[in-house]
Order: C-alpha cells, then sequence, then structure tokens
C-alpha cells in the first residue's frame, strides 16, 4: 500500500517566486538500488529547500538521539516502524514540496529486490525520474532493472545521481567511470539520461547549489534538474488510438444504434472522421459520437471513456484497435520484438502458452526465442533457456494471431502489455518491433492426423435431404447465444432435419484458457496453435459434423473477426451463417423465435433445407 508523508509546501529558502495559483505540478520518481540514498536524497531535498513543517527535523534528531542512533535524512521519509528498524524503503512515500518554478510530488520508492513491484506502482504515476547511484558501490543489479523499468514505464526524462561523492573524495574519475558504464547500458535498452550528477546528500554538495568540493563539474544540481524536465505534451496531439471494449446494440422503441465502445488512450476524433480497425482492416466513418447521459458532442480526445457509432455497420469486437485513416496506422503482426521483465514464480519458458494482453486484447502467445537477457549481475549477459524471476529480456514472441499495437519509440498506451500465467500477471514489458512471419505456422489448416471421407458433400446432402452448414451464434457480454441455438437445434429436429448442437465458452473464460499438453514420459509436448485458440476447436468439431452432412449450431462468445476467419477456413467447404445472439433482456420478448425464423429462412434460402 502506498503511503503519502505530506511535507508542508514552503517556497524554498533563497528562490524567489511562491506564487501558487496557476502553478504547473510534476511527478517525478525517485528510485535505485537498496542502501544507495534515496530517501537520503529526498530527506535533505526537503530540508534545504525549506519544504519541512516546523520542528520535524529537531523532533527527528531528538528521536536518533533518545535512541542512540545515528541521525539519518532518510527518517523524514521512513516513517514506517519495520523501515525504521531495517533501514529500507519498503513502501512507495508521496512527498510534496515546490521550487520556485513548480510544484512536485516525489514518490519515493523501493529498492530492494523483493519489492519490485512496489516501485512500479509508483513509477507508473511519473513523469520523469530520478535514479540513484552509490559512487562507492557502483552500479548493481537494481540499478539496471530500474533502469529498464523506467524505459519499459514510458519514462523518457531522467537524471541518473551519483550519490555519496564523499566517500570517494569527490572523485571526478570514479564519478566518469559510473557515468560512461550506465550510460552504456542504458543504451542498449533505447534510454539515455537527461542528466549525470555528481552528489552527496547527506552533506548538502550538488542538490539546490552548486558545490566547491567537485569544482570539476560544471552541469545542473539536483533541484535545477528537476526544474529542467518538461512537461509532457498533451496525448491530444498524439496519433488517435481506442481500443475496443465492447459492442452496444439497442433494439427497443425503435432504436437500432451499435456502439463502439471504448477508452481514448490517444488523440481525438470527430464525426465524420473514417476510421480503420485493426488487425482486422475494416473501414468505416465515425455517424455520431454517444455517451450515457451526456449532451451531444461532435468531438472527443485523450482519457475519455466513449462510444461511437458508424455510417457503414461492420462487425467488429472487443481487442480490435480504432484509429484514424488519416494519421500514421499502428502496426500488425503475428511476432513482435519485445523487452521483458518476468516477476512470475515459474520461468518464462519457449513451448509453453501464456497470454499476452495489450489494451484489450488477449491474445495466446509464446516464448521463440531470448536474444539476450540485460546483464542484472556481476556476470555479464547471461545466455539461457528460459526468463528468470526478476530477468529482464529481450525477446521474440509468436502470438496465435494478428495484433495490433504501436513500437513504444512511438506511442506508450498501445506499446506496453502484460503476459499472464495462469490467471496470474507473471510479466510486463514494451513492444519494439515487428517481425516477419515467416516462422509462423499457418492457422486454419486442417491438422495433418485428420483426413477427409471418400464420400462426397453432394452424396451426402442427397441421401440426408439436407445442405450441411455451420449456423453461428454469437455474441459479447450481456448475450447468452446458447439460447437461441439450442432453440434453432430444437425447431430443426423438430423439422426432421439431422441438426446438432455445439457451445464453446467465451474465449477469455476458464474451459478456452490453459495450456493444453500431454506428459510424454519426462517431457511434456505442447500441442499446436489450433488445439489452443478456442475457434479452432470449434472448427475442428463442426467440421467433422459437417463433412458428416449435419446442420451445425453453434453458440460461442468473445470472437473476433479473426476468428470467424479461423473457423471458415477449417470447416471449407460448407457455409457459415453468422447470426448475433439477443441481449439477456431481449429473451423474453420473442426476439429469440424472430432469429430462430430469421435462420430458418436464410438456410432454406441457401438450399440447405
Amino acid at each position: 500500500m502506498e503511503q503519502t508523508r505530506i511535507a508542508t509546501p514552503f517556497a524554498p529558502t533563497g528562490i524567489p517566486g511562491s506564487k501558487v495559483e496557476g502553478r504547473i505540478r510534476m511527478n517525478i520518481v525517485i528510485v535505485g538500488h537498496v542502501d544507495h540514498g534515496k530517501s537520503t536524497v529526498v530527506g535533505r531535498l526537503l530540508a534545504d529547500t525549506g519544504s519541512l513543517p516546523d520542528g520535524k527535523l529537531d523532533s527527528v534528531r531528538a528521536f536518533c538521539e533518545r535512541n542512540s542512533r545515528p541521525f539519518e535524512y532518510a527518517f523524514l521519509l521512513d516513517a514506517l516502524k519495520d523501515e525504521q528498524a531495517q533501514g529500507i524503503t519498503i513502501d512507495t512515500a508521496r512527498t510534496f514540496f515546490k521550487s520556485g518554478k513548480r510544484d512536485y510530488i516525489i514518490i519515493d520508492a523501493p529498492g530492494h529486490i523483493e519489492f519490485l513491484k512496489n516501485m512500479v506502482t509508483g513509477a507508473a504515476r511519473a513523469e520523469a525520474a530520478v535514479l540513484v547511484i552509490d559512487a562507492k558501490e557502483g552500479i548493481r543489479e537494481n540499478s539496471k532493472r530500474h533502469g529498464y523499468l523506467l524505459s519499459m514505464l514510458g519514462i523518457k526524462q531522467i537524471a541518473v545521481v551519483v550519490n555519496k561523492m564523499d566517500l570517494v573524495g569527490y572523485s571526478k574519475e570514479a564519478f566518469e567511470d559510473i557515468r560512461d558504464e550506465y550510460i552504456a547500458f542504458l543504451a542498449r535498452i533505447g534510454a539515455t539520461p537527461k542528466f549525470f550528477i555528481p552528489i552527496s546528500a547527506f552533506n548538502g554538495e550538488n542538490l539546490i547549489a552548486p558545490s566547491d568540493k567537485m569544482p570539476w563539474y560544471k552541469g545542473h544540481n539536483l533541484l535545477s534538474a528537476m526544474d529542467a524536465f518538461e512537461k509532457e505534451p498533451p496525448k491530444a496531439n498524439q496519433p488517435f488510438r481506442m481500443p475496443i471494449q465492447d459492442i452496444y446494440k439497442f433494439t427497443s422503441l425503435g432504436d437500432d444504434r451499435r456502439i463502439v465502445s471504448g477508452r481514448v488512450e490517444s488523440g481525438s476524433a470527430q464525426v465524420g472522421d473514417p476510421v480503420v480497425f485493426l488487425p482486422s482492416g475494416k473501414k468505416s466513418r465515425i455517424a455520431s459520437i454517444e455517451g450515457f447521459h451526456a449532451l451531444p458532442r461532435t468531438e472527443v480526445g485523450a482519457g475519455v471513456s466513449i462510444g461511437f457509432t458508424l455510417a457503414e455497420q461492420i462487425y467488429v469486437g472487443r481487442g480490435e484497435l480504432m484509429v484514424k485513416a488519416s494519421e500514421v496506422q499502428a502496426e500488425v503482426s503475428r511476432r513482435l520484438r519485445i523487452n521483458l521483465f518476468w516477476m512470475g514464480k515459474k520461468p518464462f519458458t519457449p513451448g509453453k502458452t501464456y497470454y499476452l494482453k495489450l489494451g484489450t486484447a488477449k491474445v495466446p502467445c509464446r516464448l521463440e526465442k531470448i536474444n539476450f537477457l540485460v546483464d542484472a549481475s556481476e556476470s555479464g549477459d547471461q545466455t539461457k533457456s528460459a526468463v528468470e524471476r526478476h530477468d529482464v529480456a529481450d525477446c521474440i514472441i509468436e502470438l496465435s494471431k494478428p495484433l495490433a499495437f504501436d513500437p513504444i519509440a512511438r506511442l506508450e498506451s498501445t506499446g506496453r502489455f502484460v503476459i499472464v500465467d495462469q490467471y496470474e500477471i507473471a510479466g510486463g514489458g514494451i513492444v519494439r518491433e515487428a517481425l516477419a512471419e515467416e516462422a509462423v505456422s499457418q492457422q486454419g489448416a486442417r491438422p495433418s492426423p485428420l483426413t477427409r471421407s471418400s464420400v462426397a458433400p453432394a452424396v451426402r446432402a442427397k441421401l440426408l435431404g439436407q445442405k450441411a452448414a455451420l449456423i453461428l451464434f454469437s455474441g459479447g457480454p450481456g448475450r447468452n447465444p446458447s439460447t437461441a441455438a439450442k432453440a434453432l437445434e430444437g425447431k430443426l429436429v423438430g423439422l426432421g432435419r439431422h441438426a446438432f448442437y455445439i457451445g464453446l465458452e467465451d474465449k477469455d473464460g476458464q474451459e478456452a484458457g490453459g495450456n493444453h499438453s500431454t506428459e510424454s514420459g519426462n517431457a511434456k509436448v505442447e500441442s499446436g496453435w489450433d488445439a489452443e485458440v478456442p475457434a479452432a476447436k470449434l472448427g475442428e468439431a463442426a467440421s467433422l459434423l459437417l463433412d458428416a452432412g449435419y446442420l451445425v449450431v453453434a453458440a460461442a462468445k468473445g470472437l473476433d473477426s479473426e476468428d470467424i476467419k479461423t473457423l471458415e477456413n477449417l470447416v471449407k467447404p460448407h457455409t457459415v451463417l453468422q447470426l448475433e445472439a439477443p441481449a439477456d433482456a431481449e429473451e423474453a420478448t420473442g426476439t429469440t423465435a424472430g432469429i430462430v425464423e430469421e435462420a430458418i429462412a436464410k438456410l432454406r434460402g441457401s438450399g440447405s433445407i
């Protein structure tokens, strides 16, 4: 849990400009390896800028004297009993203070490896970062982990401070050695620090004014570096991106709207804009902007949860990414080069199936290759067959179907992801680039062990008096396809037809998840993508019944356009008739009966019955 320690914000001593109204606020996270002095940096900064409540500094000094402990500026922040006893920061602490330029929220994140999740939670709220390295100990494992995590979270403005310079005699050479090594490391993960500053936090050297003990350093002190950080430009100036959360359809009182809903992550859109949905590539134009209990509007920007109606009705679903046709397009691929930080209890291993979640999309994925592990220890870059807990890796992953995304260098909101293992978030990372798909197995082909019957479909159709077809009832949350599908099956059987019902759980549900594998001696052999993807499971079962001449009535929730393509490929050359299930609230109004009659009419029109 995040702890909030509020320092009464006074104007810093000797710094003009204490105007409160109209001031800008910036969130800055401070990170670093355990015992490298993060809390001391913040505590001394508060003390030197006059940002502490009256008597706070004296009370901490008195506490240390009473307990025969040396005074630490870190005690100004580490208020939890365990933190003071152990001398480490466990939870993230938020501290408020101001400079002459603006107001700050300083987030003091834990440095110990066991509290990395806490560090990520705190850093996720920051716009800039201060990363602390001990001048005497040098660059340690969490110095590198934290550098990567800042990059993963999209924090581009980083000031690296080399603390405890007094322990190395304020040596220019010691500072430059650490600076050069860490800059080289950050370059490997695509990060560039904005400032590199030598300080002695406990002694107050180079925090708010130049230090006469380091005359060789001519750059910013810490406070002036923080003031030099720039506020990020508004997300409204970025390309438009909205991951589709759901589709709402209204039928009462003659309302036939289909509303595409989601949260606008970046950019802006207005009525009349041509839009594209990825990865399906379907196109339409915004007809109206809809909101619950909201005044009509013609434009919407980043950060707003909203709905759109489209001029041309197209079938799209959750997981698609809505973009504007006139702007730079998101990329679509089934192979990605990623940077990954792994926090799972079990290693990230090749051959096993996980789920990658980016925006509203949730796609099965596998580790194809580990390019290299970021050096987070003293042993140099490591070559492993799996990514262990707390490892940072540059990897290639394979997805079961195409995913729409932006490389992290272009957009952060659609370039970050998490990986789920057995219903738990086990890792997170950023997408570097899309890769060619030559190594990806083709989805939608019939598995090689299965062969078709030698009896032609036309012969079976004449024998049974019907032409095989797949009738698919689908829908998202709030719809129950199985009710209409079972009603149609009963109607067809009542008409003397050979019909068979197949139901499929929501592809995000329990039966669709997990890893399907078999034990072979001591080795676990993972099955192919077709066994992992719910649409493929349905298609394989349906294709056998269709080959036997049946009318297959299927119900499935949560299928998207790629799933529909998979089904169509698997059941070729048989016909697929797709119908949307009624909403739960409509089932008692006779809507289900109407859809059943519509399906019967389509089957007669296609010559199936």
